[in-house]
């Protein structure tokens, strides 16, 4: 596979986590250089791993999750969206409690969003292509999609305040839909 094919394949991967990452930039809950590293890194980290897995059990797993990886997928934005759409519309000062750079939240989304790369590996196990390249591109592509989306969620934060963390929740709801549709209907 050329290298081209290959960023095409690694920018398509990386959407969904831009978009996490824009709503949550929006939300201004990772302000910090430490918090928004935590972010992209395990995005890009989530993504790049999902294919080696993929690769790595060939047709021996895909039976097994293809029937329900989409439901995976779309429960666990639906969680996460939920959470900050609640608070984004409560009326008191308090926004989203938990840090998505931290813990359950940070897998959570690192895993949501990147569940679709697992396919792509398999596909790439079928077509005997060596897993290095596409991984490295897909890793480093999907960090730096990351930190741009939180860097200009950040700033729509500042300028839009907590209507953002409203706008962020819709966002995960509307990629764990959009990934339920696309597997049910192959759109």
């Amino acid at each position: 596979m050329d290298l081209l094919t290959t960023v095409f394949i690694a920018i398509g991967l990386a959407m969904d986590a831009f978009a996490v990452s824009l709503g949550i930039g929006a939300t201004g809950q990772c302000d910090s250089r430490r918090a928004r590293f935590r972010l992209y890194f395990h995005f890009g980290l989530f993504q790049a791993l999902m294919p080696v897995i993929g690769w790595a059990g060939g047709l021996s797993i895909e039976h097994l999750i293809r029937n329900f990886d989409h439901w995976i997928a779309f429960g666990l934005l639906l969680y996460v969206g939920g959470k900050m759409l609640r608070t984004g519309l409560r009326h008191e000062e308090e926004s989203y409690l938990g840090d998505p750079s931290r813990g359950r939240t940070l897998v959570i989304l690192a895993v949501a969003t990147s569940i679709d790369a697992l396919a792509v590996g398999l596909s790439l196990a079928m077509l005997r292509v060596s897993i290095v390249v596409p991984v490295i591109v897909i890793g480093v592509l999907t960090a730096a999609l990351s930190w741009f989306g939180l860097h200009i969620g950040n700033r729509l934060g500042l300028r839009f305040g907590k209507r953002m963390e409203v706008i962020g929740g819709l966002i995960l709801i509307g990629i764990g839909l959009r990934i339920l549709i696309s597997h049910l209907f192959g759109a």
